[in-house]
């Protein structure tokens, strides 16, 4: 792990499109703003862990392929 000590308006860079800045210090809080690509999802660790289980209790949900093949577009349309 980097660890870098910043002030109050300094940015770091991560790669050459993602900007982090020092917006606030105040008492034991750190305001941080990100400036990144729109195609690059930025989020709390807590709401990105969220999504992964989400994402994991989705795809654990999968209907079986094999049953559906069976099925054909035109018995959509009865």
């Amino acid at each position: 792990m980097l660890v870098l000590t910043r002030r109050r308006g300094e940015v770091i860079t991560i790669g050459h499109d993602i900007e982090v800045m020092v917006l606030e210090i105040k008492e034991d809080q750190v305001r941080l703003g990100v400036k990144a690509p729109k195609a690059i999802p930025v989020h709390r660790k807590e709401v990105y862990e969220a999504i992964e289980a989400e994402n994991l209790r989705a795809a654990a949900s999968l209907p079986d392929v094999a049953a559906l093949r069976g099925l054909s577009r035109k018995d959509n349309y009865k």
